[in-house]
């Protein structure tokens, strides 16, 4: 009876497991993943030895965030849904450069940040819980101070300094020297073998998952092939991910030829932001079909915050947040979610949206971020399935995603009162169900059409699956089961009483 019992629970068990909880098959795509991005030096100070020359009052010096304040925080972001996180640039930099782009050495880690040995300890503890690291790979430029920068014999490490870049050439963009740092010049070939040796040795030295590349498209498209093809070399699914300049209108196509796997998209962004600032806004603009190559983002540390533009619209934050990461997590492509998005931090332009981050917040979005985090993480549809728009009107939005046989309905309502809106079986297939994975919702097929009435300014997740009726094998189960736990108890009270006599 005590062997019999266990088989009997787990089959119990198994029985009663969400339908809707599939796992991805095959290793993880990093379309999969989700990416939480950290300023190093804005996130969490936790280690004041390293606290050189830093000045919270000033935003354009450091401010105390280091490597062990990250570890410290990696069961925080892991348990929000987090699979990744994306780090500004770790390399020893000049005094003032808290961003990270002032390079002095390819080969140290900035001190104010801690050590090598620390940051070795976060990939460590970042892979102990199942989350990559993403590591900025400045490759654009150097600091003023850098010692190649006065060495005569490395003058032809850099383009000459130019007045009145025209950035919309590409010529011109690839060798002008952005905000003044000197413009290192990857045409020679020994500057693009310096720069390819340090991604690799970083690769090996600390076992990280991927570069993300600020700048990519003021560098030549012949060194970022040769960087892919050898730095992906040195590790498996290794990632590259590439950040043009802001404001320039770049073929983003050519940097994918090139073998970068996935790029910021500011158009796509803008055309997000302005969307979902406010309610009753057309979606059409941005349900074009997107690739899973796109990194999809609302803000990042070169714009303001979205929080911004909400407060801007004089709307509420944590509201705008949820209908806008529903959408971000739910279409294709890798989300990249900036630090403090979660407690709807706010800023203007560069140094204002780069704010010390704060854990003391009201927990409401932190939990909706956690549960939609779990629901993109269980259903592979959201991750690797195509798209297909059902409805889109003022404001108003539903599209499903398909794979391999996996299907969920997506329903946005961005407007200022409840939306009804019926699916044909011409657009879904009838005689079954929509689960709801962010409520308790079912909505059953009713002569082949779908009725959905989602609440003003809400959202829903719905999992296509067969109706629900009497569950046999379930009701079966538990009755036995039922039986043998009562059949169990009485045996041992009976050998209870045997024993007292």
């Amino acid at each position: 009876m005590k062997k019999i019992i266990p088989f009997v629970l787990i089959i119990f068990i198994l029985s009663v497991m969400p339908a809707n909880a599939q796992e991805t098959e095959g290793k993880r795509l990093w379309q999969d993943e989700t990416v939480y991005s950290i300023m190093v030096d804005r996130f969490n100070n936790a280690d004041i030895k390293n606290d050189y020359d830093v000045n919270t009052n000033d935003p354009n010096q450091y401010n105390g965030g280091d490597f062990q304040g990250i570890t410290d925080k990696l069961d925080y972001l892991k348990d929000m849904g987090f699979t990744a996180i994306r780090l500004s640039p770790i390399f020893a930099n000049a005094k003032g450069g808290y961003h990270g782009f002032w390079v002095t050495d390819f080969y140290k880690v900035d001190k104010h940040f801690g050590t090598m040995k620390e940051f070795q300890t976060l990939v460590k503890e970042a892979h102990k819980r199942k989350m990559k690291v993403i590591v900025d790979f400045v490759a654009n430029n150097t600091a003023k101070t850098h010692p190649w920068v006065n060495d005569p014999e490395k003058r032809d490490w850099y383009h000459e300094q130019e007045e009145n870049v025209d950035w919309t050439n590409q010529e011109q963009a690839e060798k002008g020297w952005v905000d003044g740092l000197p413009d290192l010049n990857q045409d020679n070939p020994v500057v693009s073998r310096y720069l390819i040796d340090a991604a690799k040795w970083w690769v090996k030295k600390t076992d990280i998952d991927g570069y993300s590349l600020p700048d990519i498209d003021r560098i030549p498209t012949d060194f970022w092939k040769q960087f892919a093809d050898e730095v992906k070399g040195e590790k498996d699914n290794f990632y590259l991910l590439g950040i043009p300049a802001k404001d320039t209108d770049v073929n983003l196509k050519q940097y994918q030829n090139a073998g970068i796997d996935s790029l910021f998209d500011y158009s796509q962004s803008e055309k997000m932001r302005y969307a979902f600032a406010n309610t009753s806004r057309s979606f059409k603009s941005i349900t074009q079909q997107q690739q899973p190559i796109t990194a999809t983002f609302f803000d990042n540390e070169y714009t303001a915050r979205f929080t911004r533009d909400i407060v801007e619209e004089r709307q509420f934050p944590g509201s705008r947040w949820k209908t806008a990461l529903t959408y971000l997590y739910t279409t294709p492509g890798v989300p990249i979610v900036y630090y403090g998005t979660e407690i709807a931090l706010t800023g203007g332009e560069i140094p204002d949206n780069r704010r010390i981050m704060s854990f003391r917040a009201e927990k409401d979005l932190i939990d909706y971020i956690t549960q939609i985090g779990e629901v993109r993480e269980q259903q592979p549809s959201l991750t690797r399935g195509t798209i297909t728009m059902l409805y889109d009107k003022n404001g108003m939005v539903v599209y499903k995603r398909e794979y391999k046989g996996d299907t969920t309905v997506i329903a946005i309502n961005n407007t200022r009162k409840s939306q009804n809106v019926t699916l044909t079986s011409d657009q879904l297939e009838g005689d079954k169900e929509l689960r709801a994975l962010l409520s308790d919702n079912v909505v059953r097929s009713q002569n082949g059409q779908y009725t959905l009435i989602i609440d003003r300014d809400n959202s829903e997740i719905f999992y296509l699956a067969d109706k629900t009726g009497l569950n046999m094998p379930y009701i079966t189960v538990t009755i036995v089961a039922i039986l043998l736990i009562l059949v169990f108890l009485f045996l041992i009270i009976k050998r209870g009483k045997q024993n007292r006599v």
